[in-house]
């Protein structure tokens, strides 16, 4: 197959009709007849911007003249200009051929680190062009090849050879998809190699991934050296995938596991699969939304036992005899925070059998000492005694790999090593018997690519172009001043003014003598000296109108609009929060992409400064909801914000999620319901005490508020309450819930519920018991009372619900959800259509349902029933 890589020349006389041109010249055209391209140039220009043109050049020829070489003992400005090229080339790539071309000098007029770095000295006129031609040909296809890794070198030459396909996929090396227009289309986007090497496991030259023979074999084993294991072993499906095979290697039914409360949903799956008891380590949390580390006290095997002692699945089991199966950690968090794992390891080694690092989001921090020992295994490093150390690690996420490439790294202990067999039926249960061969290829090749020299070059330019934004973003702060505003960068108070500067600069350090605490920008409260740092290439932006001790600002920026913006102007980011958003400097980023963020964001400001109409700015998304097309960007920002701040929903959210939740069955026993057919969907004004079947995840932040078998309490109650309300009032920036169930009634009302585990006939009569006395209660005689009053079609619209309201709607307290209906039903629809002014107008007021204007001749009167709930009194 044939690539482009050409052979570059630099030389000053390469356009010129000297000697040394035409010599050049000839050896040019020599190289171009043998079938290879060359580029030419007359100058070095920026030597650090020319040497990235190392990953295309299959060589590189330097000329130098005799008169060049004045001076002497390397001090020539030729030596100096080609030390630094050389230096710039190595630093990524220690094998592409570097050649001298010259007249009459030698290797003694070059110092020993130029020479060493060569693959040859040319002398002009020496041998004839096509000889010298050949010669660097030959190196050149040499270097090509070693340059391919084992998998990716087999799938070339099996997509190389045209053997006639009989075996699936059915479209046969493509050749089906030229039978149709639309499949002309799809074979022109994605290309004949693409879909020439889309081959099944029946290609055996190819090696079998179910087995890790062959090619595929060879390359595991290279990706695991290159990753500083063990063992690898390549995942088609994503890091979800990789998780659920270390569990189920690892967990069986009735385990107890040690689990962060901030995982990823996978692994809470993988609880469901395994039938484990888990036992969750709580992290902590600023009210920004930013999820901090757990505290280190949080893994100490007394604190661990004393959790296992107070777990309601425990009872009368003795937490001292208890040895957790797995502890799984989030390494790093969606923000970027790490944990020193060799503290982790030290802590539990021999209390925790197996020690789980989900470092979907750090496959890159192996390959730089930045990051020290804040991730599972790096080169060194003492192994743990007893427990085996595994790291799933998305490839796709931060390297070259394309969507669900991941593999599972498995480091063995000094006394116990994988049993590769057994941890293989696992890998069984969970991979495909068809995988795509394009991800394996990309596993292989991102893993070939983070080789060091060229790893640690990659990983270290993220870092710089980080580091480069946040000074970006200051500059504009500053230039601004202190009377207006600009978004920042969550992170440390000081970065250095040039280079990468030192990880010390973003561990975290508790207030001791000398040291600077951290908390003061993190926000998390005190921490344990030195056991987490931030990861600087995971950047949180922050917008104005929310501070970090959970207080608002008279006005305010919510981060859904800004990255709304952002993504009209083409800048898409990887997650949003209340009054943060994320973005990642991955290993693709470059100046451009960056700086094009930072105007994008100067851009907001100004439309914001000038309060620009939205049916402008963002034209589309007020085709969906027309009820913004004549508010300011200004007006629509200050709508949304004065919602946050009228629930104090960043308060809700960091309570919510640091709230006790208690578990009433396993895991694994509450999601049978659902196979079962024993679940109840409830309406979540009831949903207090009731038991989940499933996940109820809100995005943002994406992380899982409750697992099946977890009790909602009353703060989980009141969140939902809250997204319900927003939703009516500011659709189109609506918290997405995975978990709830929306559905429409005859009215045309969206009300939303969540599956819970069938309650017992005597546990749904008792709540149902409460509602006949209801009817009997003042409730009734205020309903009759407003049915009088003028406002009949709200009051037709309240009334209709609430006296077909069926007796088991009463939660536990009564009358409660049958008074809370009728007032949704009337304020619903017309609060959809409301112009945005009105709309505005309301986030003052008190939610009550309105005083009748009539209420009733005698002793009638309108009274006033249920409870204070997060949004006002509920009648």
């Amino acid at each position: 197959m044939k690539f482009r890589f050409p052979i570059i020349i630099i030389d000053e006389d390469y356009r010129s009709e000297n000697t040394s041109g035409l010599g050049i010249r000839a050896l040019a055209q020599a190289i171009e007849t043998e079938g290879f391209e060359v580029l030419g140039v007359t100058s070095y220009g920026d030597l650090t911007q020319f040497a990235q043109q190392q990953s295309r050049a299959s060589a590189f020829i330097l000329s130098i003249d005799d008169e060049e070489f004045t001076l002497g003992s390397g001090l020539d400005p030729i030596v100096l200009s080609l030390r630094k090229f050389i230096e710039e080339v190595r630093r990524k790539n220690a094998d592409v051929p570097i050649y001298v071309h010259g007249e009459t000098k030698t290797s003694r007029h070059l110092p020993n680190d130029i020479l060493r770095e060569l693959h040859g000295f040319i002398h002009m006129f020496e041998d004839t062009p096509e000889f010298v031609a050949k010669h660097i040909i030959r190196e050149a296809k040499n270097y090509l090849e070693g340059v391919q890794p084992p998998f990716f070198k087999a799938l070339l030459d099996y997509a190389e050879d045209g053997s006639y396909s009989w075996h699936c996929p059915g479209h046969s090396g493509g050749v089906a998809f030229l039978k149709s227009p639309v499949g002309q289309m799809y074979h022109q986007f994605y290309g004949e190699n693409m879909l020439r090497a889309d081959v099944c496991n029946a290609v055996e030259e190819l090696g079998q991934l179910l087995d890790h023979n062959g090619a595929i074999g060879e390359s595991e084993r290279n990706a695991a050296r290159i990753f500083n294991a063990d063992h690898c072993f390549f995942v088609t499906n994503g890091t979800s995938t990789s998780n659920k095979i270390v569990w189920h290697h690892t967990v069986a039914s009735g385990d107890v596991v040690v689990v962060d409360r901030n995982c990823h949903k996978s692994v809470l799956h993988a609880i469901i699969m395994t039938g484990a008891i888990p036992v969750f380590l709580k992290p902590t949390r600023n009210h920004f939304g930013i999820i901090g580390p757990i505290p280190q006290s949080e893994f100490q095997p007394e604190t661990i036992q004393a959790k296992i002692a107070a777990n309601p699945l425990l009872q009368g089991v003795d937490a001292k005899s208890v040895k957790p199966r797995v502890l799984t950690l989030t390494q790093s968090t969606y923000d970027g925070v790490l944990y020193n794992t060799e503290t982790i390891k030290s802590m539990v080694d021999g209390y925790v059998e197996n020690l789980h690092f989900d470092e979907a989001w750090l496959p890159h921090a192996a390959f730089h000492p930045f990051y020290g020992s804040y991730h599972a295994m790096g080169k060194k490093r003492a192994r743990p005694k007893h427990s085996v150390v595994y790291a799933t690690q998305s490839i796709h996420k931060l390297l070259a790999g394309i969507s669900q490439a991941s593999h599972v790294l498995v480091q063995d202990s000094q006394t116990q090593k994988l049993d590769r067999h057994l941890f293989n039926e696992a890998y069984l249960m969970h991979t495909s018997t068809s995988p795509q061969y394009s991800i394996i290829a990309s596993c292989d090749v991102a893993a070939a690519m983070m080789e060091p020299p060229a790893g640690t070059a990659l990983v270290e330019e993220s870092l710089a172009e980080a580091l480069d934004f946040r000074r970006a973003m200051r500059k504009v702060e500053d230039e601004f001043g202190k009377d207006d505003w600009w978004f920042t960068v969550w992170g440390p108070d000081d970065i250095i003014e040039e280079g990468l500067g030192f990880a010390e600069d973003w561990i975290f350090r508790a207030k001791a003598k000398g040291k600077k605490p951290s908390s003061k920008w993190h926000g998390f409260g005190d921490l344990a000296d030195g056991f987490n740092m931030l990861d600087p290439i995971k950047s949180t932006i922050v917008t104005p109108g929310l501070n970090l001790n959970g207080a608002f600002d008279k006005t305010g920026i919510p981060a859904s609009i800004v990255t709304k913006y952002l993504s009209a102007h083409g800048v898409v980011v990887e997650k949003t929060g209340l009054y943060s958003f994320f973005i990642m400097f991955t290993i693709g980023i470059t100046k451009g992409r960056w700086n094009t963020m930072l105007t994008a964001l100067q851009q907001f400001k100004d439309d914001y400064e000038k309060n620009q109409p939205m049916y402008r700015i963002l034209p589309e998304f007020c085709q969906q909801h027309r009820q913004y097309e004549r508010m300011g960007l200004r007006d629509l920002c200050q709508h949304v914000h004065q919602m946050y701040a009228k629930y104090d929903i960043a308060r809700l959210t960091t309570e919510m999620y640091l709230s006790d939740l208690t578990p009433s069955m396993k895991p694994s026993d509450a999601y049978a319901h659902i196979a079962k057919r024993q679940t109840e969907r409830v309406e979540i004004d009831r949903l207090e005490g009731r038991t989940t079947v499933g996940l109820v995840t809100p995005y943002p932040p994406g992380i899982p508020l409750l697992i099946p078998g977890e009790v909602f309490n009353k703060k989980i109650v009141d969140y939902l309450l809250f997204a319900r309300d927003f939703a009516k009032v500011c659709p189109g920036f609506e918290t997405d819930i995975h978990g709830l169930v929306e559905e429409e009634d005859e009215a045309g009302v969206v009300r939303y519920y969540a599956d819970c585990v069938a309650e017992a006939p005597k546990v749904a009569a008792a709540r149902k018991t409460p509602v006949k006395a209801a009817a009997k209660t003042p409730a009734k005689a205020a309903v009759k009372a407003a049915a009088k009053a003028p406002a009949k079609a709200a009051v037709k619209t309240a009334a209709k619900p609430a006296a077909k309201a069926p007796a088991k709607a009463a939660a536990k307290t009564p009358a409660k959800a049958p008074a809370a209906k009728p007032a949704t039903k009337a304020t619903a629809k017309p609060a959809a259509k409301a112009p945005a002014k009105a709309q505005a107008a309301n986030l003052s007021e008190d939610r009550t349902a309105p005083a009748a204007a009539t209420p009733g001749k005698g002793k009638k009167k309108l009274v006033q029933v249920g409870s204070d709930g997060p949004f006002g009194r509920t009648l």
